[in-house]
C-alpha cells in the first residue's frame, strides 16, 4: 500500500526557489539596513525618550561652545520631538549646503507666533520662500542695494553726530543711548521718522518692544510651532497665548500707523527718501498690498534695531579690552581727517583700518550667534552623511566666524589685521564668506538684504566715535581700572548682547566739543 503524499509539501524545485528567495529578502534586508541613511545621520548628543534634543536647540552656550564643536564635528545631527534638525558648525558646510546648495535649503521652518500670528504670515524673514516671500524680498533688496542706501548718509551721518555728543556728556548711560541712535536711525531711513530726542521716547520704547518681543524664544511660543495644534487651545489657558495675541493688535496698529504716515506725508509734503516710500512708488511694479507694504517696513526694523545697536555695544568693549586697536585706528583718523572737522562717509576708502576693525567686530561677536534657520525641500548628503528632507538646518554663525582653516589658529582672537594686507589695504574676505570677512549677514537667498544699510551705520557711527573721543576702563571706588569681561554673552531670543558695562568717555582734543556744536547746528539749518 503506497505511503499517502504530504499535502503540504512542495516538489523539490519550488522549496529550492522559496528558499532561495528567503535568502534574497534577508539578505537585501541585511543590506538595507546597513546601508539605510538614516543610520548615517550625522554625530548626534544623547537625546531623551520622546523630546530627543528639544532643550539643546535652545541652549545658545552649550551650540557656541568650544566642547560642542570638538565633541560633535562640523556637522551635527538632533532630534527635535522627531524633526531633525541639522547644526552646521563650520563654515565649510554651511557654506556648501546653505550658499552652493541654496535651491535645496532657502526654506525656514514654520514660526506659528512670530510670523503666522504677529506678522500675519507675512513676515519675510521668516516666512517659507514662495510667490509673496519672492515679491517681497525683490522689493527690499532693491530698496536697499548699496547704491540706494546712499540717499540715507544724511540720516545716518546726522544720528552719529549725536550719539557721540550724548556718549561724551553722558558715558554712563551708553547702552541708553546707542539704542536710540539706533532706533532713530532706523525710524528715519523706514518711515521719514523726526530725530527721536531720548531713549525714553515712546516711539523707541514702542519699537524696542516689538523687536525685543520679536527675538524672544520662550518654551511656549517655540513648543508651538512644533505642535501647532496647541494655538486652537483657548487662550484662558495659555498666557503665552494671550500676550502673543495682545501684542499683535498692537504692534498690527503701529505697524499700520507708521506707513500710513508715510502715504499721507507724500500727498501733503511729496516724496522724502524713506524704505516705505520707495515701496508706495513702486507698488505697481513690486505687486504688493499695502498691508504686505507696512509689514515688510515694520520687519526691517527689529532686523537692523538688532545688528546696529548690539554690534556697537560690542565695539565699545572691544576697544576698552583692546586699547592697541583703538589707538591704532585714531591714529588712521588723523593722518586722513585731521583735527579740524569731522569723518564722513568720503573719508571711507582711506580708511582701511577702521572698516577693518568693523569686519572684526561683526566677525567676533555676531549679533544673532545661530543665525536664521533654514529648511531643505529634499534629502541631500554631505560628505557621507544625510540631510533628511524637510529638515531644519542651524547656521552656527559663532563657529563658522571662528573656523580656523579659514581664519587661522588665532580666529578667537580680535584682530582686526587679518582683513588687512601686506600694505595696509583692505582685501576681500574669504571665497566663504562671499568676500565679507564674516558670515553673520546669512547665507545664500536668505542672506541679509539691509547689509549695505548696516555696515554704513557702523562706519559712520564708529568713525566719529573715535575721531571725537577716548573710550577707557571704568574704575572702582579706589581708581583701579575694571576690565570688560568679553567672554560670556547676554542672550535674549536670537540676539546675543555684552555684559553690561560701564565705560569712561572723555573728548580727545579740546576743539572737538565746539566742533560738534558746529556740526550739530548745521543740521538744524
Amino acid at each position: 500500500m503506497g505511503v499517502a503524499p504530504d499535502t503540504l509539501a512542495l516538489p523539490l524545485p519550488l522549496k529550492d526557489i522559496f528558499f532561495g528567495l528567503l535568502v534574497i529578502f534577508i539578505v537585501s534586508q541585511v543590506v538595507s539596513y546597513a546601508r539605510n541613511s538614516r543610520k548615517r545621520l550625522p554625530p548626534q548628543p544623547r537625546r531623551l525618550p520622546i523630546i530627543g534634543n528639544f532643550f539643546l536647540q535652545n541652549d545658545k552656550r552649550w551650540l557656541c561652545s568650544q566642547e560642542c564643536r570638538e565633541r560633535f564635528g562640523e556637522v551635527m545631527y538632533l532630534d527635535v520631538l522627531g524633526r531633525p534638525t541639522i547644526v552646521f558648525n563650520s563654515l565649510k558646510s554651511a557654506f556648501e549646503m546653505l550658499e552652493r546648495r541654496a535651491s535645496n535649503s532657502s526654506g525656514r521652518p514654520l514660526s506659528v507666533v512670530t510670523n503666522e500670528i504677529l506678522f500675519g504670515g507675512l513676515g519675510m524673514v521668516l516666512m517659507d520662500h514662495g510667490e509673496a516671500w519672492r515679491r517681497m524680498r525683490r522689493a527690499s533688496h532693491e530698496a536697499l542695494t548699496k547704491v540706494a542706501v546712499l540717499r540715507y548718509h544724511p540720516i545716518q551721518t546726522k544720528e552719529a553726530t549725536i550719539l557721540v555728543s550724548a556718549l561724551l556728556a553722558d558715558p554712563e548711560n551708553r547702552e541708553q543711548h546707542i539704542q536710540r541712535a539706533a532706533t532713530s536711525t532706523i525710524m528715519s531711513v523706514l518711515y521719514d521718522y523726526p530725530t527721536l530726542a531720548s531713549a525714553q521716547d515712546k516711539a523707541v520704547q514702542d519699537m524696542d518692544r516689538t523687536a525685543h518681543w520679536v527675538a524672544r524664544t520662550t518654551f511656549w511660543f517655540f513648543l508651538v510651532s512644533f505642535l501647532p495644534w496647541m494655538m486652537h487651545i483657548p487662550q484662558r489657558f495659555f498666557k503665552w497665548k494671550r500676550e502673543a495675541l495682545r501684542h499683535t493688535a498692537e504692534r498690527s496698529e503701529m505697524f499700520l500707523r507708521l506707513f500710513n504716515r508715510v502715504k499721507t506725508d507724500i500727498v501733503s509734503v511729496g516724496v522724502r527718501p524713506s524704505f516705505s516710500a520707495s515701496l508706495i512708488e513702486h507698488r505697481d511694479r513690486y505687486r504688493l498690498s499695502e498691508r504686505e507694504m507696512a509689514f515688510l517696513a515694520a520687519q526691517m526694523y527689529a532686523a537692523g534695531f538688532e545688528t546696529t545697536s548690539t554690534t556697537l555695544m560690542w565695539w565699545t568693549i572691544a576697544m576698552v579690552a583692546f586699547p592697541g586697536v583703538q589707538r591704532r585706528a585714531q591714529a588712521e583718523l588723523d593722518a586722513v581727517v585731521g583735527r579740524a572737522r569731522l569723518p564722513t562717509f568720503a573719508d571711507a576708502p582711506r580708511l582701511p583700518y577702521l572698516r577693518a576693525t568693523i569686519r572684526e567686530v561683526l566677525r567676533w561677536r555676531p549679533a544673532f550667534p545661530l543665525g536664521v534657520s533654514h529648511t531643505t525641500t529634499e534629502d541631500d548628503w554631505y560628505e557621507g552623511m544625510f540631510i533628511p528632507k524637510g529638515s531644519t538646518c542651524i547656521p552656527n554663525i559663532w563657529h563658522c566666524n571662528r573656523d580656523r582653516t579659514v581664519f587661522g589658529d588665532d580666529a578667537d582672537k580680535f584682530k582686526p589685521q587679518r582683513h588687512l594686507g601686506d600694505n595696509g589695504e583692505l582685501l576681500p574676505g574669504p571665497k566663504e564668506t562671499n568676500q565679507e570677512g564674516h558670515v553673520s549677514f546669512g547665507f545664500g537667498r536668505r542672506v541679509c538684504v539691509g547689509k549695505h544699510l548696516a555696515n554704513d551705520s557702523l562706519f559712520i557711527h564708529m568713525a566719529r566715535i573715535l575721531w571725537a573721543g577716548t573710550i577707557k576702563c571704568a574704575r572702582d571706588e579706589n581708581g583701579k581700572e575694571i576690565p570688560p569681561d568679553t567672554s560670556p554673552f547676554e542672550s535674549e531670543g536670537f540676539a546675543s548682547r555684552p555684559p553690561p558695562y560701564n565705560c569712561i568717555i572723555t573728548a580727545r582734543f579740546p576743539e572737538v566739543q565746539s566742533i560738534l556744536v558746529e556740526e550739530r547746528e548745521s543740521f538744524e539749518d
